[in-house]
C-alpha cells in the first residue's frame, strides 16, 4: 500500500514494540497516531520494581539497526558474555559462555531508558503520542474508538482506519476485539512470580561484581539472576513458585525473606545493602504465557508483541521477537494491496514463530534453574561447542540460532530437537568430553543435520 497524508494508522500502546512500529511507519510515509494509557515516561519518570531487565540480542538489533536506532540503543548497553553460575555450596561461580567469542553476546539494557529513546525516535520520524488515553471501547462497524482520560475523565472518540495493538498483555484492543472474532485465547499461568531487586555500584562508584554476564541462581525450583546496568548497579530477579516451599506464600514478612537469601543467595546478600526497602517496595509479579489462534479482525485491527504471545521471560526474547513482529507488519504493510491481506500475511508468517519461542522460554526456565550446573547437561554443553566448531553452518547450538542470527524461531525449535537428540546420545554414559566418541558424534551430525538454511536479508 501506497501511504498518503489522508491515510492514518492507529497504534494502541507507546511501549517498545509500539514506539518502535511508529518509527518504522511514520518514515515510510504513513500518518501514525499513538495512543499511551500511561504519563509520558520522559516527563513522569519510568516506574521501577515491575520490570525485568532486557537482554537485548541479534533479532532486536537487526530491528534497530533498521530504524537507524542502532547507536542511540547501545551507548546504554551493558555486554553479557554468558551465564556466571553461582553455587549453593558457596563456591566460586563458573562462566558459562553464550557463543564461541565475544562477537556471540547479548546486551542488557534498561526497559525505561529504552522506551525513552524509542519515544523520541517516533515523534522525530513524525509520529504523533498521545499519553494519558486508554482504548475504553471500539465501535468496529462505524470505526471510531474511544479513549478516556483516567484523571480528568475526558472522552475522545476517534475515527480510524486500521487499529494496531501494540499495548501488551493486558491489552484493551484484544478485549475491544473480543466480542466480534474468535480469538480461541488461552492464558497459561506458570505459577511463579518474581520480585525485583537491586545491587547497587560499589563505594567507589563502580560494579559490586562482574558486569559482563548474566548472573544466575540456580536453586532447582527456582532462581535469582542479575543483569548489569549502565550506571553500575544490577537488576536482581527472584523468581519463584506462588504456592509450595519455598514460595513467595512462604515468605510473608521481611524477616522471613532475609532469612530464605541468607540460607539459598548467601553470596548475593552482601551485594544488596538496600535489600530490606527493595523488598518491602516492589511488588510481586505473575508470569505465564498467552496463547490466541487468531491475532486480527480483518482490515480493521491486528495484535502484535505481548498482545498476542505475551511469553515468560527466560529466553529474553521477547522484546526481541515484538522487534520483529515490527519489521514483519511494517514489510507486510508496505507490500500488500490492503490492511486486511498484510494482517493475514503477517499473522501466518509470525504465529509460528511466536508459538515456537514460547515453548522455548518455558523450556530455558528449567534449564536455567535446575540444568546449568547438572552433570549430564555439562558435559552435553561442552560436546555442543565442540560440533558447533567442527560443523559450522552445520550444527548450530539452538540458543546461538536464537539469540546470534535471524533464523525463523520455529527453524531453531525444531533443529533444536535434532540436535540435543545427537548431544544425548553421544554423551550416552560420559562424564567429560574426552569421554565422548567424536567420530561418532561427526557421524551423527552429517546423517541428520543439512546445512542451516540462509536467513533473507
Amino acid at each position: 500500500m501506497n501511504p498518503s497524508a489522508d491515510r492514518k494508522l492507529t497504534l494502541i500502546g507507546a511501549g517498545l514494540a509500539g514506539a518502535l512500529l511508529a518509527t518504522l511507519l511514520a518514515r515510510r510515509g504513513w500518518s501514525v497516531d499513538v495512543y499511551e494509557k500511561r504519563p509520558d515516561p520522559r516527563n513522569k519518570g519510568y516506574e521501577g520494581g515491575r520490570s525485568i531487565n532486557l537482554a537485548l540480542a541479534e533479532r532486536g538489533l537487526d530491528a534497530l539497526r533498521r530504524a537507524g536506532l542502532q547507536d542511540v540503543v547501545m551507548a546504554q548497553a551493558v555486554m553479557m558474555r554468558g551465564r556466571l553460575v553461582h553455587p549453593q555450596d558457596g563456591g566460586p561461580p563458573t562462566l558459562q559462555p553464550y557463543g564461541l567469542d565475544d562477537s556471540e553476546v547479548i546486551w542488557s539494557v534498561h526497559r525505561g531508558r529504552l522506551n525513552i529513546a524509542l519515544l523520541d525516535a517516533a515523534e522525530a520520524a513524525g509520529a504523533r503520542i498521545h499519553f494519558n488515553q486508554r482504548l475504553d471501547s471500539v465501535d468496529f462497524e462505524r470505526r471510531v474508538a474511544l479513549f478516556v482520560n483516567d484523571h480528568d475523565r475526558t472522552a475522545r472518540p476517534q475515527p480510524f482506519e486500521a487499529l494496531i495493538g501494540s499495548d501488551g498483555a493486558g491489552s484493551g484492543l484484544r478485549e475491544a476485539m473480543r466480542p466480534h472474532v474468535a480469538l480461541e485465547e488461552r492464558f497459561q499461568p506458570l505459577g511463579h512470580g518474581y520480585k525485583e531487586l537491586e545491587i547497587p555500584p560499589a563505594a567507589d562508584g563502580g560494579f559490586r561484581t562482574d558486569p559482563n554476564a548474566l548472573h544466575i541462581w540456580p536453586r532447582g525450583g527456582y532462581m535469582c539472576i542479575a543483569l548489569p546496568n549502565t550506571e553500575h548497579t544490577f537488576t536482581v530477579t527472584l523468581f519463584l513458585p506462588m504456592q509450595g516451599e519455598p514460595s513467595f506464600r512462604t515468605l510473608p514478612d521481611l524477616t522471613a525473606a532475609r532469612e530464605f537469601f541468607q540460607r539459598d543467595f548467601t553470596d548475593a546478600m552482601p551485594l544488596m545493602p538496600d535489600f530490606d526497602a527493595d523488598w518491602t517496595n516492589n511488588p510481586v509479579s505473575g508470569l505465564g504465557t498467552l496463547h490466541l489462534q487468531r491475532w486480527r479482525m480483518d482490515g480493521r485491527a491486528v495484535l502484535l508483541g505481548d498482545a498476542a504471545h505475551a511469553m515468560v521471560p527466560f529466553h529474553g526474547q521477547g522484546m526481541n521477537c515484538a522487534f520483529e513482529d515490527c519489521l514483519a507488519l511494517d514489510r507486510h504493510i508496505a507490500s500488500a494491496p490492503d490492511f486486511e491481506t498484510a494482517f493475514a500475511g503477517f499473522e501466518a508468517e509470525r504465529r509460528p514463530n511466536a508459538e515456537a519461542i514460547q515453548a522455548m522460554a518455558l523450556e530455558n526456565y528449567v534449564e536455567m534453574r535446575d540444568s546449568v550446573d547438572d552433570p549430564d547437561y555439562l558435559v552435553q554443553r561442552a560436546l555442543e561447542q565442540a560440533l558447533a566448531r567442527r560443523h559450522p553452518g552445520h550444527f548450530v547450538p539452538r540458543y546461538s540460532m536464537v539469540s546470534f542470527t535471524c533464523v525463523p524461531y520455529a527453524t531453531a525449535f525444531e533443529r533444536g530437537k535434532l540436535q540435543r537428540a545427537i548431544l544425548v546420545e553421544a554423551t550416552r554414559g560420559c562424564a567429560t568430553l574426552q569421554d565422548v566418541d567424536l567420530a561418532n558424534a561427526d557421524a551423527l551430525v552429517r546423517e541428520r543435520l543439512p546445512p542451516l538454511p540462509a536467513v533473507p536479508a
